[in-house]
């Protein structure tokens, strides 16, 4: 499996946080994941960074302090269950499960919250060491409709108010689907316009967006005779964690293919991570490529993930609002 799976099936097992040292002695000593690399910590640690950055809260994992991480909702193995048998039974994230609490149970009509995450629990959907699942699973629905929204996507729920929570395809043709219809059209014009600029532009945008993620010493290399790198920069988690990425950018119509991902594999220097960001999308081939257990893995970004990145970093948008008012929620109502 994957370092990421393999980091995502200890930590199940642990049921608490773990220093990603940890994580990678177990993974290892499990047999999980295999490696040839010198720093295998660091590849575990890079993969686990890069997915909280680029899934931010519907990642999988969530950062409890330096160097340590931890799985949303989940709780320890009882006694004498294997990590085998657990990964078997995984639950559901607390969005996943709302969905379908209101889809099996709502009648196309909102439900509180309490009442989503009561049944959700009942039905064995989630689980949590957590002392307010329901708090987790508003703040989650919450997050989640900000972070599309911003994205310029349709978020899955609606919020009514008081608590009350509901799907958006029961809205109908109404304001939020006029607002959503026109987003969709933005993207489309946006992901048309980066697959046509000058691919010197294109490298140039890939390290602005690099920069809104968080990375540090963002180089646009942009010339020939590099092992075709064109962006290395350096992920930095907490001001204690610094990882190396060196990028490859493929303005491109067809998907990458395996090759390239190998490209790029074998033009990382010592402690670097890889990075294809491409317009367009990436084949079978080059996805399992990049996953290969026995190398350094390499991040895959398709043209759908740079325009929601770049959304949701206003980069390459104008946004406009005009205000809608309702009456606030007092923390008894919510």
């Amino acid at each position: 499996m994957s370092a990421l799976k393999a980091a995502y099936e200890v930590l199940l097992e642990a049921g608490g946080p773990l220093h990603y040292r940890e994580i990678t002695k177990r993974v290892l000593e499990k047999g999980l994941w295999k490696t040839s690399g010198k720093t295998p910590a660091a590849t575990i640690n890079a993969q686990i960074a890069v997915d909280i950055i680029k899934h931010r809260e519907l990642s999988k994992f969530i950062r409890v302090g330096k160097g340590t991480f931890a799985l949303r909702g989940t709780k320890p193995a009882p006694k004498g269950v294997t990590l085998r048998s657990v990964s078997k039974v995984e639950k559901m994230s607390f969005t996943d499960a709302a969905e379908k609490v209101l889809l099996d149970f709502g009648s196309k009509k909102p439900i509180h919250y309490r009442q989503v995450t009561k049944k959700a629990l009942e039905l064995g959907l989630i689980s949590t060491i957590g002392q307010t699942p329901a708090a987790t699973m508003y703040a989650q629905i919450l997050t989640e409709i900000g972070r599309s929204t911003k994205a310029g996507r349709q978020p899955r729920f609606a919020k009514h108010g008081k608590g009350f929570v509901s799907l958006t395809r029961w809205l109908g043709k109404g304001l939020a689907f006029q607002i959503e219809q026109h987003n969709r059209e933005i993207r489309k014009k946006l992901l048309g316009s980066i697959r046509k600029i000058e691919p010197k532009r294109f490298e140039e945008l890939a390290g602005l967006l690099l920069t809104a993620l968080g990375f540090n010493e963002v180089e646009v290399i942009g010339r020939s005779g590099d092992g075709g790198i064109d962006v290395r920069g350096t992920l930095v988690v907490g001001n204690a964690i610094r990882t190396r990425m060196a990028v490859q950018v493929k303005r491109w119509k067809k998907n990458v293919q395996a090759p390239t991902v190998q490209q790029v594999r074998g033009s990382l220097g010592t402690h670097e991570q890889g990075l294809i960001i491409s317009t367009s999308d990436f084949s079978p081939g080059a996805r399992k490529e990049a996953a290969r257990s026995d190398a350094v893995p390499v991040a895959l970004m398709n043209g759908e993930e740079v325009v929601d990145l770049l959304m949701q970093n206003d980069i390459g948008i104008r946004r406009s609002s005009h205000d809608i008012v309702e009456l606030a929620e007092t923390e008894e109502e919510a």
